[in-house]
């Protein structure tokens, strides 16, 4: 079925069908993006054409239970994960760590709106690939040293030290050399970003980088 999705009245279970259906796309394509791949690369694994995978993350496709076991295989997620199922009787998140690219990635929330994540670096991921993408992102270092290069600039963190970027800018983010890097970075789309506040007791609440 193909066109912008119709709104569902009348039958309550209808409804919360058509909602959790419309919560996917945003889930499609933060997976995608998560694992660096183009609509080009999901296309090849799959495929699913590009058009009908784009269609897909704008909520202009229904997708399909063949549509999102394969997509759910190809970014190695559970299919509950990705159509947003309810944990029965507990409300208690329980993220599961995967391999994305080399890394050890924990989500620490749930798909949809700005996403958290605690990323592990190997030692061995020095080299520097800068990729580019709609977004922002916020990245703090939790243990060990971080290598980030933003366009032309090349920074060295350390524990507690943290950046933030238009991911619009070629990044890329790895060990300094120095061993594995524990990373805690939260991403959002564009318009949603990080806003710091703390106490300044002379002009009262402030925000910054």
């Amino acid at each position: 079925m193909t066109g912008q999705l119709s709104d569902t009245t009348g039958d309550p279970t209808d409804a919360a069908i058509q909602a959790a259906l419309e919560a996917v796309a945003p889930r499609l394509r933060q997976a995608r993006e998560l694992r660096a791949l183009t609509l080009t690369d999901v296309a090849a694994r799959t495929g699913i054409s590009k058009s009908t995978l784009s269609r897909l993350e704008n909520r202009q496709r229904r997708p399909t239970l063949e549509l999102l076991l394969t997509l759910a295989a190809v970014y190695r997620i559970p299919l509950d994960d990705l159509v947003g199922a309810p944990e029965t009787g507990d409300r208690r998140l329980r993220p599961k760590p995967r391999r994305v690219n080399g890394r050890t990635v924990l989500p620490l929330t749930r798909p949809g709106g700005v996403q958290a994540w605690k990323i592990v670096v190997p030692s061995s991921q020095t080299t520097p690939k800068p990729r580019r993408h709609d977004g922002f992102e916020w990245l703090c270092v939790l243990s060990g040293r971080l290598r980030v290069v933003l366009g032309d600039e090349d920074l060295s963190l350390g524990v507690g030290e943290a950046v933030e970027f238009d991911t619009q800018v070629p990044h890329w983010f790895g060990s300094a050399g120095e061993g594995p890097v524990e990373v805690l970075s939260i991403f959002g789309r564009p318009g949603e970003r990080v806003l710091l506040r703390g106490a300044d007791p002379g002009n009262g609440p402030m925000s910054g980088r």
